[in-house]
């Protein structure tokens, strides 16, 4: 993160004495990078090394699908059903080894406490609100939110109302975009949004709590359960750069040109060989002569997902809130037949999704293979075999993206 936070109490110096009622307190530098990285550090009543039980290990199995056809593809996750919580309701819908995407409708709650020490996380929130409980205090999120988790956090989630996340998750860093910032990491005046949209954790609550509790680490490819005889957030201060925050995508602030801006005017986050963009309603190109919807193009090197959060999506058809549409490397896509044209004189889009564009092939899965619609490749063909148009056609499919 580019600016220093500081939540309840610290002493005036790193690696001094720091005493509660006479008892020296732990100190944790909690960073990244080696000692080189941003970092925070925390004050803990109770070493956070202390367990009472090691418990099982659960590796992650990915249930791969390998498709017998290279092509475009549709997910409709609307109607799919809720079940587990904020972590294990995660079902993964594609992945490599720099990302994996995932949809959850949780229905339970969780009764642990999660770290994920093996990458960061990203997760957006598209129905529901609530707290986001972590060692550096209480961060609200509501809908729309992007939620940003370091690795190292543990969390806990207490939802407000019905869920559903869209999560990405990465064993690199998810950073802001380099271009957005200064030497000193402030974000410029040309960045998307600024250090007021920005929102980290805004009360700490020190516990005191003795007992047992459950903490589940996601590490070397699965999940390891501990148990402790003291609750995990025992923190009565910390300082840094290191925590968790949200975004709201309604805060991104849209760039508009005189002919069509490229995607990485949508870009709010990256990793390691992914970006993740924001498509909020904006105004459309002002030339007279512009086109206002994107020209076709080639994933020559990339892979486009893209998720459709909100908003009126008249110009595709076959698309819902929910949809998901994958471009996979190698392959041209576009508008479909006649979206160009009728596009002329358009000002605006109310359109809402976020997209991740991934620079290494993304693998499915079988749940992914359970909601394809099968038949997305085939909505840029011009004419049907009953002679109809893509436009009459109730499964044809067009696109602003």
């Amino acid at each position: 993160m580019p600016f220093y936070q500081r939540l309840g109490d610290v002493p005036r110096k790193r690696h001094v004495q720091f005493r509660e009622n006479g008892t020296l307190l732990t100190e944790e530098v909690m960073g990244l990078e080696g000692f080189s990285g941003l970092e925070s550090i925390l004050y803990h009543l109770t070493s956070p090394c202390r367990i009472k039980e090691v418990g099982d290990f659960e590796p992650i199995e990915r249930k791969e699908w390998v498709p017998d056809t290279h092509q475009h593809r549709h997910f409709v996750t609307g109607p799919v059903d809720a079940g587990g919580d904020e972590i294990t309701g995660r079902r993964l819908l594609m992945w490599n080894d720099d990302v994996e995407i995932s949809l959850a409708r949780p229905s339970d709650r969780m009764d642990y406490f999660f770290r994920n020490g093996e990458g960061d996380e990203v997760i957006f929130v598209h129905e529901g609100a609530g707290t986001l409980e972590t060692t550096f205090g209480d961060l609200p999120y509501a809908q729309g939110d992007y939620v940003v988790v370091p690795r190292g956090t543990t969390y806990r989630f207490v939802p407000e109302g019905p869920q559903r996340h869209l999560v990405f998750e990465t064993p690199g860093l998810i950073t802001i975009p380099k271009r957005y910032r200064n030497e000193h990491g402030q974000l410029m005046e040309h960045a998307p949004y600024y250090h007021r949209d920005i929102h980290p954790p805004t009360e700490l609550h020190t516990h005191r709590d003795r007992g047992e509790f459950e903490i589940k680490v996601r590490v070397r490819g699965g999940y390891q359960t501990y148990v402790v005889d003291y609750h995990p957030f025992d923190v009565v201060g910390w300082d840094g750069y290191v925590y968790p925050w949200t975004f709201s995508i309604h805060d991104f602030e849209p760039i508009t040109g005189r002919i069509h801006m490229p995607p990485p005017s949508h870009q709010t986050f990256q990793g390691p060989n992914f970006v993740i963009c924001s498509f909020c309603p904006r105004k459309l190109d002002f030339d007279p002569q512009a086109i206002p919807i994107p020209y076709h193009h080639s994933n020559l090197q990339s892979e486009e997902m893209i998720y459709y959060v909100d908003g009126n999506f008249s110009s595709r058809k076959g698309i819902e809130v929910g949809s998901i549409t994958l471009h996979p490397s190698g392959l041209p896509h576009g508008p479909q037949p006649g979206l160009a044209e009728k596009s002329i004189g358009m000002t605006e889009t109310h359109e809402l999704a976020v997209m991740c564009d991934t620079f290494r092939p993304l693998r499915l899965t079988r749940f992914a293979k359970d909601l394809d619609d099968g038949k997305y490749a085939y909505s840029w063909y011009e004419a049907s075999s009953d002679g109809r148009t893509p436009d009459e056609d109730p499964a044809g499919v067009t696109s602003h993206f």
